[in-house]
């Protein structure tokens, strides 16, 4: 099928590749030269496990190609994606202009019919206000479908190649068929595609990642009353994970949730919710649980070292918001290490892959280590912030070598007290009082 996907962020990028790899003719468009450059060249500017190889592959067989022409590529294609960005907005709604832009652009390039998808996350309704832009501007006929992503960070190629399930919010029989046709290679193993209206459709994407929000936020507020009562909370984590009704996904106690969808999400349902007159309580509880659990985190901190930080260095392990990712947006390090340096201390980061991401941040305040032991020479602590494996198992006689203090802040609850207590640790984690194990 004929395809052309607007906006090359993660969602388009990872769109566009995989539908070329199931024999699509794809082209991706952007207005960012240098990015366009770099692509054609095999250069992706985000970290994602097998992207990198599968754009090279179908670049080289003419199946993925990239332009700034967005009126070539929709005359060209049958089904246009939009998937630019939807910042969130001051009061917390997702800011639409480039999903109108682009809408607005698509218009006046129609030739014929055309099936246009919202794939970037947007409130309920907005497909139909993008069917208005379109009626205004062309005399072509169209369709607007409603078709959300959900990948995962870290796993977003195998979540697009084998989804769990599709969801296509369509209003017209046409629009419906043309979609179920181009998603059909994807669900060979017998995954649902789910159609339904598009207001259906786009509620979908905020009520999943808001339920996944609110059992996070859950973890942590159980992970706090353990902590209080002298609980272990990840014993308690495994009694209600047996539990099937429960499950075992989503309910790791930490420093809370960051990255790009699920603050954002969080907040915009909270605000529609809101310009509909309906109480969310639920809701903005996991935002208020989740902005708080940085805090607590923090003040196990203040409470060994006090509140001026002056003259104490800290390491930080993990940057990024979550593991196979160098994406920093909404990262509790962010959180941690600004408030750190708020109060004088010196900050050695290291992280695999948000390097580079982090210089956006922190620029030349902190100092960034090229391996994870080079960061803890001479530290006061070492403060893990992000589950990456190569973390999981570290030496911790050579740990100890190299740091002055050996003192850990886990906010991930990797690793096993008992062990560093064997080894000399002093060992903080989340929702377990340690010194009473």
């Amino acid at each position: 099928m004929k395809v052309c996907v607007i906006g090359t962020g993660y969602v388009g990028l990872v769109a566009g590749a995989c539908l070329a790899e199931m024999g699509n003719d794809v082209i991706c468009v952007d207005n960012n030269q240098e990015k366009l450059t770099q692509l054609k060249r095999g250069i992706v500017p985000i970290y994602e496990p097998g992207l990198e190889d599968l754009i090279k592959s179908n670049v080289k067989e003419n199946r993925l190609n990239f332009s700034d022409d967005i009126d070539y590529a929709v005359k060209k294609s049958q089904i246009c994606f939009i998937a630019v960005g939807t910042p969130q907005g001051e009061d917390g709604s997702a800011d639409l202009q480039y999903v109108y832009a682009v809408a607005e652009s698509i218009a006046k390039s129609m030739n014929e019919y055309k099936v246009i998808v919202d794939k970037s996350t947007v409130p309920v309704g907005t497909a139909e206000k993008v069917a208005n832009i379109i009626k205004e501007n062309s005399i072509y006929p169209f369709d607007v479908v409603s078709n959300p992503e959900f990948l995962k960070q870290g796993a977003a190629v195998e979540d697009f190649l084998r989804p769990d399930r599709v969801i296509i919010g369509a209003d017209s029989e046409k629009a419906k068929q043309i979609m179920l046709d181009l998603y059909a290679s994807f669900v060979r193993n017998q995954n649902p595609i789910l159609t339904m209206d598009t207001k259906s459709a786009e509620m979908v994407k905020y009520a999943s990642n808001s339920f996944l929000a609110v059992k996070i936020s859950y973890a942590n507020e159980i992970a706090n009353i353990c902590e209080a009562v002298g609980a272990d909370v990840n014993k308690v984590r495994l009694g209600m994970c047996a539990d099937t009704r429960i499950g075992t996904k989503f309910l790791y106690p930490g420093i809370g949730y960051g990255g790009s969808c699920f603050p954002k999400d969080v907040k915009a349902l909270i605000k529609t919710a809101n310009d509909f007159d309906v109480e969310a309580d639920i809701i903005k509880s996991a935002d208020k649980v989740n902005k708080r659990q940085r805090e607590i985190f923090l003040k196990k901190i203040y409470e060994k070292f006090g509140n001026d930080l002056k003259g104490k260095t800290f390491a930080i392990w993990g940057l990024a918001f979550k593991p196979k990712t160098n994406d920093m947006r909404e990262a509790p390090s962010i959180t941690v290490i600004n408030a750190l340096l708020e109060k004088g201390a010196k900050i050695k980061a290291f992280d695999p892959k948000a390097f580079e991401t982090a210089k956006l941040y922190f620029g030349e305040k902190i100092i960034y280590a090229k391996t994870a032991y080079e960061a803890l020479e001479n530290v006061d602590a070492m403060i893990l912030l992000t589950e990456w494996n190569e973390f999981r198992n570290p030496d911790f006689d050579k740990m100890k070598s190299l740091m002055k203090s050996t003192i850990i802040f886990d906010g991930r609850n990797q690793y096993d007290f008992k062990t560093l207590q064997a080894k000399g640790f002093e060992y903080y984690n989340v929702g377990t009082k340690l010194e009473e194990i």
